[in-house]
């Protein structure tokens, strides 16, 4: 059996092929490829395989935009580090959904429907929706404790505007300008924050769609945000996030 991976992050797409070869020796990884215009290419260009993993936002646009271009499609498994696209994958007749960063525990899941090859309900109905349904009861952090001298308060998180790497330790910053250390890091963050809420800009920062205030151009293909409360720094849209930092706002 023949696979095609469609990630735009290389050490993701390594890490899927590698694990996909340990869970399912059987199955062969034909292409990895990285964006719509080489995914489009490739599936122009040679024969089908049996199965794609398909990341939904990469550079240059959307994984449907590949599917749409083709008459039919084999079985699809989803990844993606946003749930919200969840339903629209499920349009496709998606096998599964994969949510970022993948655990060995779902693939393997995942690879059994797939050989199964599932068709309850003409194309594993049942199975998705369930699936569906998981996705998007995940909980998300709705409240943060932070020491303040010999006390301890909570801030909601519709109170934080941003979160910033200094010296070792993760502040949050209130919409007030208050700021507070917390013992989270910015990968932590970023799997129990709400991705329709937060988004993480580059190594050190993670900010709140209502505290961006103004985008600017900014060199060498990176953006420059306005950001409140002011931030003394400069507040730069990493280049390899800026056009998933796009579409987080155009959401």
């Amino acid at each position: 059996m023949q696979a095609v991976i469609v990630e735009d992050e290389e050490f993701a797409a390594k890490r899927l092929g590698q694990m996909v070869n340990e869970l399912a020796p059987e199955i062969s990884i034909v292409a990895e490829l990285s964006s719509v215009e080489s995914g489009s290419n490739w599936f122009a260009q040679n024969e089908k395989p049996d199965l794609i993993f398909l990341d939904i936002q990469l550079n240059d646009g959307y994984g449907f935009d590949i599917l749409d271009e083709l008459n039919e499609h084999p079985p699809v498994i989803f990844t993606t580090a946003y749930n919200e696209f969840a339903i629209r994958g499920f349009k496709y007749n998606g096998l599964d959904y994969l949510l970022k960063p993948i655990v060995k525990e779902d693939l393997k899941k995942a690879l059994e429907k797939f050989k199964k090859n599932i068709t309850r309900n003409g194309n594993g109905t049942t199975e998705n929706l369930e699936h569906l349904k998981q996705l998007f009861h995940k909980e998300y952090k709705h409240r943060f404790m932070v020491k303040v001298g010999n006390m301890f308060k909570s801030f909601n998180v519709e109170d934080i505007a941003y979160f910033k790497s200094h010296e070792g330790l993760i502040h949050l910053y209130t919409h007030t300008g208050k700021s507070y250390p917390i013992e989270y890091t910015i990968d932590q963050l970023e799997n129990i924050l709400n991705p329709i809420h937060f988004f993480r800009i580059n190594r050190k920062f993670m900010v709140s769609v209502k505290a961006v205030t103004e985008i600017h151009s900014y060199f060498n293909s990176r953006l420059l945000l306005k950001i409140l409360p002011k931030e003394e720094e400069q507040v730069i849209v990493s280049r390899e996030r800026t056009t998933n930092f796009k579409r987080w706002l155009d959401m």
